[in-house]
C-alpha cells in the first residue's frame, strides 16, 4: 500500500503514538471480555513471490499461493475484488482453497461503485458484487467499502443513502480519506454517529503520512484494522506494541471480533512483522493467535 508513503528518513520524526480513547466509544465498549473473541490477522494479498522460499515453500507455483497462505494466517484482505466483480463461480473456487479452516475473506467493494460511481444509481452493481462475494458462505468476513480521498464530506448525503441501501444481514466496514472527514469536529461526530446507527464498521488506517486516518473511533463492537508498516523499520515495531496496547483495553471492554491486516510497502516484510505480533499478543493478551511458520528461520527477526 502507497497511501500515506514518506521519506524513511522522516519516520524517526514523526510521532507514531495512537490517538487517545474517543468519549464516543464509551457508548460501544461498555461490556465485560468475551471468553473467545473472533481476532483475525492477515495481509492484502496471497499471490507475492517474495514469499517463496520464505513461507511458501521454494518452488511453488502462483496457482498454489493461496494454499499456502491459508496456513499461515488466519483472513486475508481481499483487495481482488476492488478491480473486478467475480462472479459466484470463481469465488466459489477461492473458497474450497479454505475448506475445513476457519478462515475469512473481507471482500473489498468494487472501484466501479466506490471510485467512479459517486455512490448513485449502484444497485445493480452491487447486487452482481454481493451474489459473488456471498459464494464465500462461511468464510464470508466483512465486506469493507473504501471512498477516495477526493470523497469529502460535501457528498456525505450519496454516502449515506449507499450505507443505508446495503443489506443488514451483511457487515459492512467503510473506509474514508478526505482530511475534512476528521479536522471538523462536527462532521466526524456525524459520521460515526451515522456508522453506530447503521450498524456499520468504520476502517481504522495506521500510516506514516495519514495519522488522521488512524481516527480511533469504534462505531460498533468489531475493529477493522489496516497497518502499513515500513519494511521493519525500527518504529514498526514500537507502533505494534501500541497496538496491542490498544486492542487489549479494547478487548477487556468487550471488542467482539478484530480484523488486523498487515500491510507494507514492501510486502516483503510482512511476515515478520506479523510474527512479531502474534507474539506480543501473546505476551500482553494471553491469546494464541496463528503465525507464519517460515521455511527457514530469517537472521536478526527482531533487529
Amino acid at each position: 500500500m502507497d497511501f500515506g508513503r514518506v521519506d524513511p528518513a522522516l519516520l524517526d520524526e514523526i510521532d507514531f503514538k495512537l490517538p487517545a480513547e474517543p468519549t464516543f466509544n464509551k457508548t460501544v465498549l461498555k461490556g465485560k471480555a468475551l471468553k473467545k473473541p473472533k481476532i483475525y490477522l492477515g495481509c492484502a494479498k496471497w499471490g507475492r513471490k517474495e514469499w517463496i522460499g520464505k513461507i511458501y515453500p521454494k518452488g511453488t507455483k502462483e496457482a498454489n499461493f493461496l494454499d499456502e497462505y491459508v496456513h499461515h494466517y488466519n483472513s486475508i484482505e481481499l483487495n481482488a475484488t476492488h478491480y473486478k466483480i467475480y462472479g459466484p463461480e470463481a469465488i466459489a473456487k477461492w473458497d474450497a482453497r479454505a475448506t475445513g479452516k476457519h478462515f475469512k475473506f473481507c471482500p473489498k467493494v468494487p472501484q466501479s461503485i466506490s471510485h467512479f460511481s459517486n455512490l448513485v444509481d449502484a444497485g445493480p452493481q452491487t447486487t452482481s458484487f454481493l451474489e459473488g462475494v456471498l459464494a464465500f458462505g462461511e468464510h464470508l468476513g466483512p465486506i469493507f467499502l473504501q471512498v477516495s480521498d477526493k470523497y469529502s464530506p460535501k457528498r456525505k448525503d450519496n454516502l449515506f443513502k449507499y450505507l443505508e441501501s446495503l443489506p443488514t444481514d451483511l457487515q459492512f466496514f467503510l473506509e474514508v480519506r478526505h482530511p475534512e472527514w476528521f479536522s471538523d469536529d462536527k462532521i466526524r461526530e456525524e459520521l460515526f454517529s451515522t456508522l453506530k446507527q447503521l450498524n456499520v464498521g468504520a476502517v481504522i488506517t495506521d500510516t506514516a503520512g495519514r495519522r488522521d486516518c488512524a481516527h480511533m473511533y469504534m462505531p460498533i463492537r468489531k475493529a477493522f484494522i489496516r497497518y502499513v508498516g515500513n519494511s521493519l523499520h525500527p518504529t514498526d515495531y514500537v507502533r505494534i506494541d501500541d497496538w496491542v496496547s490498544r486492542i487489549h483495553e479494547w478487548l477487556q471492554r468487550g471488542l467482539q471480533e478484530l480484523y488486523f491486516f498487515m500491510h507494507m510497502h514492501d510486502e516483503k516484510y510482512s511476515p515478520e512483522l506479523t510474527v512479531y505480533m502474534v507474539d506480543k499478543f501473546k505476551e500482553v493478551c494471553d491469546i494464541e493467535l496463528q503465525k507464519p511458520v517460515f521455511v527457514e528461520q530469517p537472521k536478526g527477526l527482531f533487529s
